[in-house]
């Protein structure tokens, strides 16, 4: 009888059917099940996953797995990220690109101004070169130049040394193919991660290293956005990063008032933090756009990629407020064109866009998935929670350059203080992002989609629960034990009971 039963259970589950978040076709609980063995990366994001994570893939470290994260690399220098490191990460790149392209001639390096940079880069390129590709070197440049350089000049790939908005001991790689496009852990990263492990650099026909300064296009492709800018006073915290370079080049010639906070390039980061979602590291800077009488102020994070804004009042402005901002911008010159966001934004982005009389698009969290669905849906703007805006006509790429720009293009246009122009954006309470330490994320995820079975329940990036008059998101960290909690409502009660309800079940020991 047992048999029996075995065997009806294995009849009933390969008759059951599951679906991969972001996948549009059902799969097999067997092939599920094979997946999760394999340590299928969107197995991370789904209440599927039964079989434990072990934080580590074939052929793999968990030293090594530590420092390839979902969308780049990055670690503690040197006791996780060093120069031997460095040297194979360059190695594997080439040879993993020539397994998806068949040949790799020029690969961009840039850096930003973190101390060990100078010496990761010079690994970095010794493997790329002994590999076989010769290295554009672009020197000391934000994040987003490297997209730029890739895209314009149509080179074979970049990467770029840097930690973000990480503290000053961190270091690590951004990596992208042609044309800008990123290489995330599940199209490339663990490959690469496997490759390095298993090479021993030995000098091919070694490529050359070409030293060249590509910000003069750089700029003239990002004035490329401006329309027609007034005389606005602007106040920009570069928090001693790669925005201290590059801002004053591109402000050069704008008619604009250009006030500078920390443009000293420092990767001790002596004043603040790299991280500008941080509130307390732009508390300055509100401060300095008050006293100023400045129009806006805006800081960057380390590598110059992200943005946040405040107004004229000094108050700090969400990200997804923003994207609603821009996104009706680019409707206004191109009806009827796609806008992405991700999911944890404000229900207002969705309106303003459909207001617009344009198609908004949900997706999951992180740059790689932004860029895939813009390419896929010829996406005119996208951004993110996290300060990200990309652009179709910047190969795709984000770039907090534009997104400045663009805010600047729209204040300029409406002659309106920036508070003024957000006000009637400002429709929702929202809790902001809320993080929680838990131990076993993929539980709480179930119990939360117990809890609230009554709402709509999607699992695109862990789980959102809609009602008519409230949301929330709860999604895990790439990188930490951590949920993140986004909640939003019609009203400000309605925001807080339903907090204290969704908190409740995150914490529940039951």
């Amino acid at each position: 009888m047992a048999d029996d039963n075995s065997s009806a259970q294995k009849t009933a589950d390969l008759k059951q059917y599951r679906r991969c978040p972001g996948e549009k076709h059902d799969i097999t609980v067997p092939i599920c099940k094979g997946r999760q063995r394999r340590s299928y990366p969107k197995c991370m994001v789904c209440l599927h996953r039964t079989i434990a994570d072990t934080s580590a893939q074939p052929g793999k470290s968990k030293e090594e797995v530590d420092i390839f994260k979902s969308y780049d690399i990055r670690g503690i220098y040197p006791n996780e990220l060093n120069e031997e490191k460095a040297q194979k990460i360059g190695f594997a790149t080439i040879d993993f690109l020539k397994q998806v392209r068949g040949s790799v001639k020029n690969i961009v390096v840039g850096r930003d101004m973190r101390v060990s940079s100078p010496s990761l880069a010079d690994a970095l390129i010794k493997g790329i070169t002994n590999a076989g590709a010769n290295v554009i070197d672009i020197g000391l440049v934000s994040t987003e130049v490297t997209y730029f350089s890739v895209g314009y000049y149509k080179y074979d790939g970049s990467i770029m040394v840097t930690a973000s908005h990480n503290p000053a001991e961190y270091n690590g790689f951004k990596i992208c193919r042609e044309q800008a496009v990123p290489i995330s852990l599940d199209t490339g990263l663990s490959k690469i991660a496997h490759l390095a492990k298993q090479t021993h650099i030995a000098s091919r026909k070694c490529g050359n290293i070409v030293k060249k300064d590509v910000l003069q296009d750089y700029k003239n492709h990002i004035l490329n956005f401006v329309q027609d800018i007034k005389p606005l006073h602007v106040v920009v915290d570069a928090g001693n990063g790669m925005a201290g370079k590059t801002i004053p080049l591109v402000f050069e010639g704008l008619p604009c008032k250009l006030t500078m906070l920390y443009p000293e390039l420092d990767g001790t980061f002596p004043n603040h933090q790299p991280d500008p979602l941080v509130v307390e590291n732009i508390k300055e800077l509100q401060l300095t756009v008050q006293k100023a009488g400045a129009d806006l102020g805006v800081a960057f994070d380390g590598d110059a990629d992200r943005c946040v804004f405040v107004d004229e009042k000094g108050q700090v402005l969400s990200n997804d407020l923003i994207t609603a901002l821009i996104a009706k911008k680019f409707l206004s010159m191109e009806p009827k064109a796609t806008i992405i966001y991700d999911l944890r934004s404000s229900r207002i982005v969705r309106e303003e866009i459909a207001a617009a009389g344009g198609i908004p698009y949900r997706e999951r969290v992180g740059h790689s998935h932004i860029k895939a669905t813009m390419r896929e849906r010829n996406g005119v703007f996208g951004g993110e929670l996290s300060g990200h805006y990309y652009f179709r006509d910047n190969y795709y790429a984000d770039s907090g350059f534009i997104a400045l720009i663009e805010v600047l293009n729209i204040l300029s246009e409406r002659d309106d203080k920036f508070s003024n122009i957000l006000a009637p954006l400002r429709r929702y309470y929202s809790t902001g992002e809320i993080n929680f330490e838990v131990a076993d994320k993929d539980e709480k995820i179930k119990k939360l989609s117990e809890r609230f079975a009554n709402g709509r329940v999607d699992y695109l990036d862990g789980i959102t629960v809609e009602y008519d008059d409230w949301w929330f998101n709860v999604r895990k960290s790439n990188t930490q034990p951590l949920l993140r909690l986004n909640l939003e409502a019609k009203t400000k009660e309605i925001m807080e009971s339903n907090m204290k309800e969704v908190i409740r079940t995150i914490k529940s020991k039951s």
